[in-house]
């Protein structure tokens, strides 16, 4: 199976300099967990509710002071459209995460894969794999 059919369409960005309680407010609305963080036309970090958490509220800063780029992590992992299901849950399951941000051919992000995406069109055998994983003790 393609990424490309089990992906969530059409994610868009937020920009480094936004604010962490915007962030929260976004993710609040939408109900995700993770939000990609793009700059002159790249994508540059992921802010996930777990990166709000521990780098914003735990990190002993001023959290109405912080933004995207205070919080965000870094290196950026991401799949292809045309890459397979199997492909990306295999990159999950080695980088021991839960969302991937997918990039078409002209290197453009298209989508989102999650976790949840997986579960609807995976094998329960390959569900298992994932979230043993991602679930694990880092």
């Amino acid at each position: 199976m393609n990424i490309s059919t089990v992906m969530h369409k059409g994610t868009e960005w937020i920009d480094p300099g936004m604010t962490v309680s915007k962030i929260a407010a976004i993710m609040n609305e939408r109900d995700i967990g993770a939000l990609p963080v793009g700059e002159n036309d790249r994508l540059i970090g992921m802010v996930t509710d777990r990166d709000l958490a521990i780098r914003a509220l735990g990190s002993g800063k001023d959290p109405s002071r912080l933004t995207a780029r205070d919080v965000m992590s870094k290196g950026i992992v991401y799949c292809r459209t045309d890459q397979s299901l199997e492909d990306a849950v295999h990159l999950m399951e080695e980088k021991k995460i839960r969302r991937l941000p997918v990039i078409n051919e002209k290197k453009r992000m298209v989508g989102m894969l999650a976790l949840g995406d997986i579960s609807h069109h995976a094998s329960p055998e390959l569900c298992g794999e994932l979230v043993h994983a991602v679930a694990s003790p880092h």
